[in-house]
């Protein structure tokens, strides 16, 4: 990727020193160590729609967060442990009412899990670091990936580059 950005986001814990830190720029997370709180320290720590949705896994209403139609140019990091997840270059509209990204910004930022809840069977995508629920990937993106990771804007924030 092109410039250098001047913001600047830890790779180590939550809310810890930046020891190893990393630009937005640089995708390569070769060690991303896990956040572990209780679910008590999660609720002290997390808005009650943002626990809702990231430690409950539950989802907001389509076509209603934040980031569904926002196009700005910058990263999206996760809402509870500041992990970059997705660039907005890899963002589309899917008409899903949802924020979908073709793909995480690095392989190691997001992991997969089996989700046979509602009836189907989905997989589910929490961030790499404290396990958050994000959303789902699907197989129906555009290239060059052919995937739509539709996540839940309650689980981003949004970082202008």
């Amino acid at each position: 990727m092109a410039a250098a950005v001047a913001l600047v986001l830890s790779l180590g814990g939550c809310g810890d020193a930046p020891e190893n830190q990393s630009t937005v720029e640089d995708t390569s997370m070769t060690s991303i160590e896990k956040v572990i709180r209780t679910e008590e320290e999660w609720r002290e720590i997390l808005p009650p729609d943002k626990y809702r949705v990231l430690r409950e896994k539950g989802t907001e209403r389509a076509f209603t967060g934040e980031y569904d139609d926002h196009w700005e140019d910058g990263v999206y990091i996760c809402y509870a442990c500041d992990l970059p997840l997705f660039d907005s270059r890899t963002k589309f509209h899917s008409g899903s009412g949802w924020p979908s990204f073709w793909q995480p910004i690095a392989p190691e930022a997001v992991e997969e899990h089996r989700d046979d809840s509602l009836g189907m069977s989905r997989t589910e995508i929490t961030c790499a670091r404290c396990d958050g629920h994000l959303g789902h990937v699907f197989n129906d993106g555009p290239e060059p990936t052919g995937l739509r990771y539709c996540m839940n804007s309650a689980s981003l924030k949004f970082v202008p580059r």
